[in-house]
């Protein structure tokens, strides 16, 4: 791997903004490193796209963001992860990061035995996901329940609303209704939903998202190779949609709390 500087920016993709809930945590894992960002809002829902599509637009989107002088790409997408990040991979020397459902620790922390996941269907049906419950599910039952239009509703900033609500509990009451006391959320733009996910499911189910250990891993890999930001110094975001840049703009900014510049990313 050629030489990078250690100021060099992370960057992390998504089909849309539910990657800013793994941004966060990589944000406050890594406060001295400046972060790019890509929702690629217009090619989103990914869960019913091709593998072959998702392949192409991952590809396409971290050379974008090699291209702005990443030291780093985060898929912060479960799908993405399924369809693209072995190619990804094989491509680029640099680290590439992948998303991986808190399957694991959901099965060691269950008390009932059963624990249900929350994914897209291209995640559920994926190899990569098949894999892993083969890996951690003989300590508890796993239930997979895909989850279609749900990644729209929260696009859309739809996140307590009465429609998000009545598809969020026909989603979760098969689950619960078979013991579940513990939820995986199998897709980054679920957490936005997990208030609501916890009102609908009660205060005796355990939520999981794996942002954090996202987080945790990309500092592992930048440390291993010797990349992260050392000196004290001002860190920084910057931001691209391939959806409506203003639209994106009002709904990062929501969600990421302060008012933010959202960009076109060129196609």
């Amino acid at each position: 791997m050629p030489c990078v500087p250690h100021s060099d920016p992370i960057g992390v993709f998504d089909s849309g903004i539910g990657g800013l809930t793994v941004l966060r945590e990589i944000r406050r894992e890594l406060p001295l490193e400046d972060l790019l960002y890509v929702a690629d809002s217009g090619h989103a829902p990914y869960g019913d796209k091709t593998p072959d599509a998702i392949v192409a637009r991952s590809l396409s989107i971290a050379g974008f963001l090699f291209d702005q002088g990443a030291k780093a790409v985060v898929v912060a997408c479960n799908t993405a992860t399924a369809a693209a990040v072995a190619g990804l991979r094989a491509r680029y020397s640099a680290p590439i990061i992948a998303m991986e459902p808190a399957v694991k620790p959901a099965v060691a922390r269950t008390r009932s035995g059963v624990v249900g996941v929350l994914a897209t269907s291209q995640t559920a049906a994926s190899h990569r996901f098949v894999q892993l419950l083969g890996r951690f599910n003989a300590g508890a039952e796993v239930l997979v329940q895909p989850c279609p239009g749900l990644v729209e509703r929260i696009e859309a900033g739809d996140l307590d609303d009465a429609a998000t609500r009545a598809l969020l509990r026909q989603y979760l009451v098969p689950l619960l209704d078979q013991g579940a006391d513990t939820l995986v959320l199998g897709c980054t733009h679920y957490p936005l939903l997990t208030p609501l996910i916890q009102d609908l499911a009660g205060p005796d189910v355990l939520v999981m998202s794996s942002g954090a250990a996202v987080a945790r891993q990309v500092r592992r890999r930048l440390e291993d190779a010797d990349l992260l930001a050392l000196a004290p110094r001002e860190s920084s975001e910057r931001f691209w949609t391939s959806g409506a840049p203003d639209q994106a703009r009002a709904l990062i900014g929501r969600l990421w709390g302060k008012r933010v510049e959202v960009d076109a990313l060129p196609e």
